[in-house]
């Protein structure tokens, strides 16, 4: 009796894992077939409606995108082969289209061609995306460089301030005819390192501190402190650089990232708060972010002076003449933006000719880009990997609101570039990167867990280990 008791009494031995999770990646093909398809008709469509006939590097255009994304998809499948299969794509379409819409602009100014750049460009982030989901196996990794990740993304920041201001803004380096914006990396970095800091006091930002008001605690100086001090180092030296755009990012990543770690929504009130009051000071004593602000707020000032358009002015005509279902790609007359019309107003030019349905399915591709993001990032058990995807889809949500808020006269425009979509190497470089990590993160977040571990109930998991020497 005594025996057939504990017979029963004892618990069962879990289920096995499931070996057979679907990996997707048949998906993921057939999704890259169709991204790259539509991409190569845009490119076919754009020759036809700018000069009458087909392009004469089509069939190279068509190729180089198709070998691009099947050696994606290729290290995908080898290296991350339970990532979610909607990444990569959106990725690849978003990147095509916006070589289709530079084209289209390249047609209307012969003397500023760029789309042969932009390609070499993403083919450089393509390069990059196969290297970091080979050489990553795992995201825990990094966090055991968080505070060499801060010491680059600082010196990354400052080194602009040495060279000439380009249209206002100490953001970009220049050297031997070839620019990037080393702000670009930082933002990643700066991810990376708030991730791994976070993830190791979440306890004490959680628990400690003395109690204000509401559910919102002041954090003792020793949790708070060294991430304080990062992050307000990082927002001076944009501050100086006069870079309004990277200033916001980063100000809305550092918050959404602390409120995520401590789950107490106080921190996105006071975020808010902060925010406006540092855009009101800078933007009342900060010249060049004062004449954003003044177009902003009477964006026809210049048509009622007898100067003609401005920039926002004629990116409001464009959108309006787009309608819904636009001019179609060539018809438009977005060129008439000026030397911003492919970085930051190229929105303008996609709203005009693609219409409101168009655009509205290229916001939604970003929507669902950042979604994918944060479901990778509720799947994953591991602190840092949580708050990693957190931070990084954080950044893509984050650009694309100030950038489509500033070309629509939502907010005041910030100079910033629409991810893959605008002209600008070290934009569609650093978001290929960005996109590789979430392809591993998400990859973490499906994967089956081990047999043994499943075997072992009180075995520690491998996803919340961790790792050796993690700051």
């Amino acid at each position: 009796m005594t025996a057939l008791t504990a017979e029963v009494a004892e618990p069962a031995p879990p289920p096995p894992p499931d070996a057979s999770a679907p990996k997707r990646r048949g998906v993921e093909l057939t999704l890259l077939a169709g991204a790259v398809l539509i991409s190569v008709l845009g490119h076919l469509y754009v020759g036809l409606a700018t000069t009458g006939r087909i392009p004469r590097p089509a069939a190279h255009y068509a190729g180089g995108l198709a070998a691009a994304a099947l050696l994606a998809h290729v290290a995908v499948r080898l290296r991350a082969p339970y990532a979610d299969p909607l990444v990569l794509p959106i990725a690849v379409l978003l990147n095509g289209l916006g070589l289709v819409l530079i084209q289209r602009l390249d047609a209307t100014t012969p003397g500023h061609l760029t789309a042969d750049d932009q390609l070499r460009w993403s083919a450089l982030g393509v390069g990059l995306f196969v290297l970091a989901v080979a050489a990553l196996r795992d995201h825990r990794t990094l966090q055991r460089y968080a505070y060499l990740s801060v010491t680059s993304a600082l010196a990354l920041m400052l080194v602009p301030v040495f060279f000439p201001a380009v249209n206002g803004a100490h953001i970009w380096i220049r050297f031997a005819g070839l620019s990037f914006q080393p702000g670009e990396f930082a933002k990643i970095l700066l991810a990376v390192f708030f991730a791994s800091y976070l993830a190791a006091n979440r306890t004490a930002l959680a628990l400690t501190g003395r109690r204000l008001f509401w559910r919102l605690r002041l954090l003792p100086g020793r949790v708070l402190g060294p991430i304080l001090t990062i992050w307000l180092l990082s927002v001076g030296v944009l501050v100086l650089e006069r870079d309004l755009g990277t200033s916001l990012l980063f100000f809305g990543l550092f918050v959404i990232m602390l409120f995520t770690a401590t789950g107490r929504i106080g921190w996105i009130a006071i975020g808010l708060l902060l925010a406006a009051l540092g855009a009101y000071a800078v933007g009342t004593f900060e010249p060049h972010v004062n004449s954003r602000v003044d177009d902003w707020l009477n964006p026809f000032a210049s048509i009622e002076r007898g100067e003609g358009p401005g920039q926002l002015a004629q990116s409001l005509f464009a959108f309006g003449a787009g309608g819904l279902l636009g001019a179609g790609l060539g018809h438009g007359q977005s060129f008439l933006i000026g030397f911003a019309a492919k970085s930051d107003f190229i929105l303008a030019t996609a709203g005009e000719e693609l219409g409101l349905v168009g655009l509205t399915a290229i916001l939604l591709l970003y929507g669902l880009l950042v979604a994918r993001g944060f479901r990778a990032g509720l799947a994953l058990r591991d602190p840092f990997g949580r708050l990693l995807a957190t931070g990084l889809s954080s950044i893509v949500a984050l650009q694309v609101f100030v950038i489509a808020g500033g070309v629509t006269g939502l907010i005041p425009l910030t100079g910033m570039a629409m991810p893959f979509l605008a002209q600008g190497g070290s934009s569609v470089v650093t978001n290929w990167v960005i996109v590789a990590l979430l392809v591993r993160l998400s990859d973490s977040a499906r994967r089956p867990r081990p047999a043994q571990q499943a075997a072992a109930p009180g075995a520690p998991d491998p996803q919340t280990a961790r790792p050796e020497g993690a700051a």
